[in-house]
């Protein structure tokens, strides 16, 4: 009974070390869309260097690369791609020594090598190397994402970079595919919206293109 209870109680202590690491990393994530980069690294990293979290085995672990793959998307939107680079190859080893199994997959569509491989296309574009950004998205089938989900936003963040490297149709393809894969979600993305009524005005409308933006309630002419 005493070991059972011992159990228990390290249990209780693993999920609560957790529970306290996904909180810094949410708390990350919502400095970050206020403006307040520095706030935001220094509560990622600080809840990554957490003894807790090493001592919980792939748990613990997975929630550590977690946190610095919010670092490196953090720094990619402070423009720093040798920073961004150097944290997301962090996340990486860490999803490698963790195998091909899906970590906390109920925490923001898990933890993974495909998953990092996912963040590093949005942090490739929000750094400022669209290019860089499509290399990073040739190099992962979305088929080995874990979700529905994670597979449009696998498609929406690919048409987000073409969108900055002005390759038009290829942005409107990768759109559509989000489409197929998780078409309420990707209609009601604000950065999508966003994304397609800026195709609408900017250059040649094609029957595809205004198809997708009446499906998403986009006006245009």
């Amino acid at each position: 009974m005493q070991a059972d209870d011992d159990q228990g109680l390290r249990t209780a202590a693993g999920g609560a070390s957790v529970a306290v690491a996904e909180a810094a990393r949410q708390q990350a994530v919502l400095a970050r869309k206020a403006g307040w980069h520095d706030q935001a690294l220094a509560l990622a990293l600080d809840a990554a260097d957490e003894s807790a979290l090493r001592a919980l085995g792939n748990i613990g672990i997975a929630q550590r690369g977690l946190l610095i793959q919010c670092a490196a998307y953090t720094v990619a939107h402070q423009r720093d791609q040798t920073g961004m680079r150097e944290l997301t190859r962090e996340a990486a080893a860490i999803a490698r020594s963790l195998g091909a199994v899906t970590h906390l997959r109920d925490t923001n569509g898990g933890f993974s090598q495909a998953t990092v491989q996912l963040h590093l296309i949005s942090a490739e574009s929000t750094a400022g190397d669209p290019s860089a950004a499509i290399a990073a998205a040739d190099a992962l089938a979305p088929q080995a994402l874990p979700t529905t989900e994670r597979r449009a936003l696998y498609f929406t963040d690919r048409a987000k970079a073409f969108a900055h490297w002005g390759r038009r149709d290829e942005c409107i393809r990768a759109l559509l595919q989000a489409e197929y894969w998780a078409p309420q979600e990707t209609h009601a993305r604000p950065a999508v919206k966003t994304l397609v009524s800026g195709l609408l005005v900017s250059g040649r409308t094609t029957p595809e293109l205004r198809g997708l933006a009446a499906r998403m309630g986009v006006p245009h002419s």
